[in-house]
């Protein structure tokens, strides 16, 4: 009986939602129709192709997602142990389970229809029909299964329509991420990404050779038609102009929020510098006791500044001396520089209990016996001895001496008008170099020195300062270093002189 009711059976397309709802009006149906709404269930599709909604049935807005959660599930291909025959009584013919290997990717069968459908097509369609027979495959359903074998199978004359094609690479471009816009705008925030670390880097590169180099990085006019814009946007085009790709993406190319060379980078830049530089400097120190050495002056800005200095002996049992920072203080009261130093201190986490020394100037507020700060420091930490630093009681010995002892204070105020009355007058010091460049080529001559690389520099007359002691050795060398050419100098001017007045 169940072979005689689908002999002379025939398989309608399933209707319109919207007609199914207006044939239940007219036969007076009680149930109520369900509006379309935009939500959609997609852990929950109909898989049979004969029972689920046509992709044009959805709204436009959820079609890509509906065919995105289709495809992650792929073909609905189920395997029956006897699929249902068709045709005469003599040869009939049913579906066979090998055509899923042979059509896998979008090969479908319905147990409601018994009939084939085509996955990609389905997903794919945008109207119910597109020229004769498109929708046999997507809507109807395709049963006629003595067109499957032979030369004409209807399945390969299928898969080489047009429609076919396009829906097979519709699903492809779908699939493949690259093409999608998330992944594009990813990809594009990629190559963002690195446009802007290489921007950054050559920042970095040119604050860190600057710093090195003590230079400044800032000029007062830095705008585009200034003709000195300051050593860091000149290095900058410097770099553009041998390096193609820093070039794309610095400066002019490089896009008006990020640009990477505004006062506030260079400042965040110079201070992850110094950060990184102090956490060195606290890994050298480790859990070793340390001095600290401390000396506070005004600047250019009349801002009173504290330099931090730490000696420590290395693993090594080498001493060493580390400028930690400099720190803007209110005023220059033992107390307030105290709270500054102990601040600075605790911030980048050294024990203040094993400070055994301290080092500072003369001055009543840094070695005052009560309420200096060595004294409030050794309330704190009681081994940490106060010493007056050498350096500084030498440059005051010194001092002192030159201005005491008479023949020492002549030397010294001689030498200072000897080296101001030569290299006062760019005239003169023009002279005193060609006078040492004769000198040096006559020496060259004569086999007295030998030449080389370094060798044989032209030097100059070099001025004493009060704040280093330093400087007046060196001084002291220079004039030694030009002492025959000074006189021949000092000899010309003698002589112009005497011409001027006879």
């Amino acid at each position: 009986m169940e072979s005689k009711r689908h002999k002379g059976s025939t398989i309608e397309p399933q209707p319109h939602p919207q007609e199914h709802e207006n044939q239940q009006e007219k036969h007076g149906n009680s149930e109520v129709s369900q509006p379309i709404t935009n939500e959609v269930d997609l852990n929950h599709l109909e898989r049979d192709p004969a029972k689920r909604k046509q992709i044009w049935e959805y709204p436009v807005n959820l079609r890509e997602q509906v065919r995105r959660a289709y495809l992650s599930l792929g073909p609905y291909q189920i395997r029956l142990t006897e699929y249902e025959n068709k045709g005469s009584k003599k040869h009939t013919r049913r579906f066979q389970y090998s055509y899923f290997s042979m059509f896998r990717n979008w090969l479908e069968y319905s147990t409601t229809t018994h009939a084939s459908y085509c996955f990609m097509c389905y997903l794919f369609s945008d109207k119910p029909s597109v020229g004769h027979g498109y929708d046999a495959f997507t809507v109807k359903g395709f049963d006629n299964w003595k067109k499957i074998n032979g030369q004409h199978c209807k399945f390969l004359l299928h898969i080489g329509t047009s429609q076919h094609k396009n829906a097979v690479q519709f699903s492809e471009n779908l699939l493949n991420q690259a093409a999608q816009v998330e992944n594009v705008i990813l990809k594009r925030n990629e190559e963002q990404i690195i446009k802007n670390r290489l921007r950054l880097k050559a920042t970095v590169d040119v604050v860190c050779w600057l710093t090195f180099q003590a230079c400044a990085l800032r000029e007062h006019d830095e705008s585009s038609t200034s003709k000195n814009r300051g050593n860091f946007l000149e290095l900058l085009e410097l770099l553009a102009s041998y390096n193609d790709e820093v070039a794309k993406v610095i400066l002019r190319n490089a896009p008006y929020n990020s640009k990477y060379t505004s006062n506030d980078i260079r400042k965040e830049v110079l201070g992850i510098i110094a950060n990184k530089v102090r956490r060195h400097i606290r890994s050298e120190v480790g859990d070793s006791y340390f001095c600290v050495m401390v000396d506070e002056s005004r600047d250019e800005s009349k801002k009173e500044q504290m330099a931090i200095v730490l000696r420590f002996i290395d693993e090594e049992g080498i001493i060493r001396e580390r400028f930690l920072d400099l720190v803007h203080v209110r005023d220059t009261f033992s107390l307030t520089l105290k709270t500054s130093m102990w601040k600075q201190l605790l911030h980048y986490r050294f024990d203040v209990s094993k400070i055994r020394g301290q080092g500072y100037d003369g001055a009543s507020n840094m070695r005052g016996e009560w309420n200096g700060l060595q004294a409030l420091v050794l309330k704190d930490c009681p081994y940490a001895y106060y010493v007056h630093c050498f350096a500084h009681r030498l440059q005051l010995a010194l001092v002192a001496a030159s201005r005491e002892v008479i023949p020492v204070h002549q030397f010294f105020t001689n030498l200072a008008f000897t080296i101001n009355v030569v290299c006062a007058s760019s005239k003169r010091h023009d002279e005193l170099q060609m006078a040492k460049a004769d000198e040096i080529k006559r020496l060259l001559e004569i086999g007295e020195i030998k030449s080389g690389k370094g060798l044989n520099q032209i030097g100059t007359l070099k001025r004493a300062g009060d704040t280093r002691w330093g400087s007046h050795f060196n001084s002291v060398c220079s004039l030694l270093k030009m002492y025959d050419v000074t006189r021949v100098v000092l000899q010309g001017i003698i002589e112009d002189l005497c011409l001027f007045f006879i």
